[in-house]
C-alpha cells in the first residue's frame, strides 16, 4: 500500500521562498531604490551630502553626451534585436526541419558562447579585429579582398556595427532555446497533418509553427531589448567607448561618470535615465508587435 506524504503547511513554502526573496530584493530591487535617493543629491563619494532636488535631472535632460550615449545604444538595439531574434529564429527553424543532421551537435555549439563571459567574448573579438594581426584581416587578405580590410575598432563609421557583432553572435543560442521551448509545445499531430497536406519545411516553419510561437518570439524581443539597454562589457572591453565618444553607451557613460568624474549622484540619475528608457522601449516593442491577429 502506498504511503502518502501530508501536505506541507503555507509557511514551509514561505521559508523556502525567503532566502530567494531577499537575494532578488537586495541586488536587484534595493539598488533602484538607492540610486533614486542618490539622485536627489549632490555627491561626489566623501561625508557631505549636498539636497538638490531636481537639479541632477534638470541637468540630464539637456546632458548631450548623455543623448548621444542613448543614440549609440538604440542603434545597438536595432542590430541585436534583428540579429539575435532573427538570426535565433532561421536557426530554431533549421533544427526542427527533417533534412538537418547532427541537430545536438548544433545547438550545443550555437549555444556555448551564452556561458561563456561577455569579457571574454570582448577580449577575444579585440584580438580578431586588430587591424595587423587580427583574424578578420587576416581572412580577406587570404581572399583576396584587400578594400575591405579596415580598422575595425578604429573607424566611427563602422563602429556600432562592428562592437554589435561579438553580442549578436553570443546571445543567439539563448533566443534559440526559447524559440525551441516553444516549437516542442506544439502538439506534433499539427505538424503532421500539415506534412500530409503537401507542406514542405519552409511552409510549415511561416504558416503554423510562427504563429503558434509568436507570443514567444514577442518576449524574446522584449527580453532583447531590455537586455542591449544594459550593454556594457562588450563595449568596455572592445573600445571603452571610442573612438571619441562613437561607442559610448548608457551603462558605460554612468560608469565614467560615477567613478571616473566621481559624479556619483549624477551617475546613478543617469541609471535612472537608462531605466526609463528601457522601459519605453520595452512597452513600445510590446506595442508594436501587437499580436491580436494571431490569436
Amino acid at each position: 500500500m502506498r504511503r502518502t506524504l501530508p501536505k506541507p503547511k503555507p509557511y514551509v513554502f514561505f521559508l523556502f521562498l525567503t532566502p530567494i526573496l531577499v537575494i532578488y530584493l537586495a541586488n536587484a530591487v534595493l539598488p533602484i531604490f538607492i540610486s533614486v535617493f542618490y539622485s536627489f543629491f549632490n555627491w561626489t563619494g566623501g561625508r557631505t551630502m549636498n539636497f538638490i532636488g531636481l537639479g541632477n535631472y534638470l541637468d540630464l535632460v539637456t546632458d548631450m553626451e548623455f543623448w548621444q550615449s542613448a543614440y549609440n545604444n538604440l542603434i545597438i538595439v536595432i542590430i541585436n534585436t534583428i540579429g539575435q531574434v532573427g538570426l535565433a529564429l532561421i536557426v530554431s527553424f533549421l533544427l526542427i526541419s527533417r533534412t538537418l543532421k547532427f541537430k545536438e551537435f548544433h545547438r550545443t555549439v550555437i549555444f556555448f558562447p551564452v556561458t561563456v563571459s561577455a569579457l571574454v567574448i570582448g577580449f577575444i573579438w579585440s584580438l580578431m579585429y586588430n587591424k595587423d594581426y587580427g583574424l578578420v584581416n587576416f581572412f580577406l587578405q587570404l581572399l583576396h579582398l584587400q578594400r575591405f580590410i579596415l580598422p575595425w575598432l578604429d573607424n566611427p563609421k563602422y563602429i556600432l556595427i562592428t562592437a554589435s557583432i561579438p553580442v549578436v553572435l553570443q546571445y543567439i543560442g539563448l533566443y534559440m532555446i526559447m524559440f525551441m521551448g516553444a516549437i516542442k509545445s506544439i502538439p506534433e499531430e499539427i505538424l503532421e497533418c500539415a506534412g500530409l497536406d503537401g507542406c514542405n519545411d519552409l511552409q510549415r516553419s511561416v504558416y503554423i509553427t510562427l504563429p503558434m510561437i509568436y507570443d514567444t518570439f514577442k518576449v524574446a524581443v522584449m527580453v532583447c531589448v531590455s537586455g542591449t539597454m544594459k550593454i556594457f562589457d562588450h563595449i568596455l572591453v572592445l573600445t571603452n567607448g571610442g573612438p571619441g565618444k562613437s561607442s559610448q553607451v548608457l551603462a558605460l557613460y554612468s560608469y565614467k561618470i560615477s567613478f571616473d568624474r566621481m559624479k556619483i549622484s549624477y551617475g546613478a540619475t543617469i541609471s535612472i535615465g537608462i531605466l526609463i528608457l528601457s522601459l519605453i522601449l520595452t512597452l513600445g516593442s510590446r506595442k508594436l508587435l501587437g499580436g491580436k491577429q494571431y490569436e
